[in-house]
């Protein structure tokens, strides 16, 4: 089995740098490239397919679509995903804390699948925890509280009466004041996340994967005989990290813009 972990895009504009690249390295998935990309060691390099695609949130900046109305900067990344699921590939998306109501485009529309919080899935024998990981920090108690409100049906209908151009405004400057937290706070939320998944790696989990802090990390631990797996996957911002799974080894790799 091979699959690829991307997260923390924040798509927004085509013309982007990020937006670009990643076009790009969902082209270069398509054609097979994964695992010559990837530097995998102790793997044969040649053409070679991927199984799964998993997003774990904040691929787009924000998502305020309709499933018959999308913002038409996401028509050229959409096609690109659909493409790649043509091809047999499964795609799945974890959502962030900048793009949920995910569900009724991406699984009543286009058969992929969205988890909404934390997903256990299974990588060969492995059992791996992922999601977008924004509620890691258990103690952020406000920051939880909002996220319930904001992932309300009742927020989801009040959003759907606010003028779109004030909808994008707002995610403007809610977007600006995340990433300024999230470049000061990189370190402290993998630390919180690094506790977090100590716990569920010391049980039945072999791996535990996340996004949200922006910062890539990739940490191996021995538990009780087994090697753990504990990843935070950076971003395509500053980054253009992801991670590699196949034959029940992990790689972190960076994508070398073109």
């Amino acid at each position: 089995m091979k699959a690829i972990f991307i997260s923390d895009a924040h798509l927004k504009y085509t013309r982007d740098e990020r937006y670009v690249q990643l076009i790009n390295f969902l082209s270069d998935l398509k054609a097979g490239k994964a695992r010559e990309l990837a530097g995998a060691e102790g793997l044969e390099a040649g053409t070679t397919s991927i199984d799964d695609l998993f997003i774990l949130g904040d691929f787009f900046d924000f998502w305020f679509c309709a499933k018959d109305n999308i913002y038409p900067e996401f028509h050229q990344i959409i096609h690109k995903l659909v493409e790649l699921q043509k091809t047999g590939v499964r795609i799945h998306f974890c959502e962030g804390n900048h793009d949920f109501f995910l569900k009724e485009y991406f699984r009543d529309v286009l058969g992929m699948n969205v988890y909404e919080e934390w997903a256990s899935i299974q990588l060969d024998q492995l059992h791996v925890l992922i999601s977008h990981g924004d509620t890691a920090d258990t103690g952020d108690v406000v920051y939880r509280a909002f996220r319930r409100l904001l992932r309300s049906r009742a927020f989801y209908h009040v959003q759907k009466m606010i003028p779109a151009s004030l909808r994008w405004a707002i995610a403007n400057f809610t977007s600006k004041a995340s990433k300024e937290m999230n470049d000061d706070n990189s370190e402290y939320l993998v630390d919180k996340m690094l506790s977090f998944a100590t716990e569920k790696l010391k049980g039945e989990y072999d791996a535990v994967v996340m996004g949200h802090c922006h910062k890539p990390v990739l940490r191996f631990f021995e538990v009780k005989g087994k090697t753990k797996t504990f990843v935070t996957l950076g971003d395509w911002i500053n980054h253009y990290s992801y991670l590699y799974y196949e034959n029940r080894k992990f790689t972190l790799s960076y994508y070398r813009p073109r």
